[in-house]
């Protein structure tokens, strides 16, 4: 299994935090976001990375070769980052996935339960969810059919409707990233589609019924989380006790 972390924003909504120092490097109660993620996936047996980065690129390689020389690291550099967002970055990844990834967003704060309870989850394309309805417009949600099987994912989703929040941390096989980078193709290369999350894509190939590929809510909501993208969700974060 392969683990793809996308970590090429500037994250302005963080500054003057990120004014020297991209988001993933910032420190939460001794460790930053990066070091506990890298902690987090190796702890299950995970040590093949692949990561997209952009902003301060050069601080992020330094500290992963420092301070992870024996895992296996691919590093592709998103120039474009101030104009694209993390379907771009994702898309950069096609010609090195070779296996099932864990796929994770860079500006997570979580519990590495989360990693295990994806894996052993039983379901070959899940994503983590913290089951709420503690939600506001800017969360990524869900809204689920039978047994958890996601329906519809977006932030433009009505809190009403919603089940809770996608966290930004997912488990894919090789087979439903063949499709998934087909579409992201088709959108990038073709209609020059790349200020896009991700999640737009992952709706595509929910939709297409021939596909034969589902996606699978796994609830976190038992564990500690959270995507830290303002100075105050920064400071909160200070609080909060994570395994």
């Amino acid at each position: 299994m392969q683990a793809v972390i996308l970590a090429a924003g500037a994250s302005k909504r963080l500054r003057p935090l990120t004014d020297n120092t991209p988001k993933c490097l910032l420190d939460v109660r001794g460790k930053n976001l990066l070091h506990r993620t890298i902690e987090n996936v190796s702890a299950y047996g995970i040590n093949e990375f692949i990561f997209v980065t952009g902003y301060r690129e050069n601080m992020i390689r330094d500290y992963m070769n420092e301070n992870f020389p024996d895992l296996e690291m691919t590093f592709i550099t998103n120039s474009g980052y101030d104009t694209n967002n993390n379907s771009y970055s994702l898309w950069m990844t096609r010609d090195l996935i070779k296996d099932d990834i864990i796929l994770l967003d860079s500006d997570i704060l979580f519990d590495k339960k989360i990693i295990g309870k994806l894996i052993s989850s039983g379901h070959e394309n899940c994503l983590a969810v913290n089951f709420t309805d503690d939600l506001d417009e800017e969360q990524i949600k869900v809204i689920l059919g039978e047994n958890d099987k996601v329906l519809e994912i977006g932030k433009e989703i009505p809190v009403e409707k919603s089940a809770g929040e996608s966290i930004g941390i997912e488990k894919f096989s090789s087979y439903f990233m063949k499709e998934l980078f087909i579409i992201l193709d088709r959108k990038i290369s073709k209609e020059n589609i790349v200020n896009e999350f991700y999640e737009a894509s992952f709706q595509e190939v929910i939709n297409n019924k021939n596909s034969g590929n589902s996606i699978f809510a796994v609830d976190v909501s038992e564990f500690s989380c959270m995507e830290i993208d303002t100075v105050g969700d920064y400071e909160k974060a200070q609080s909060i006790i994570i395994n």
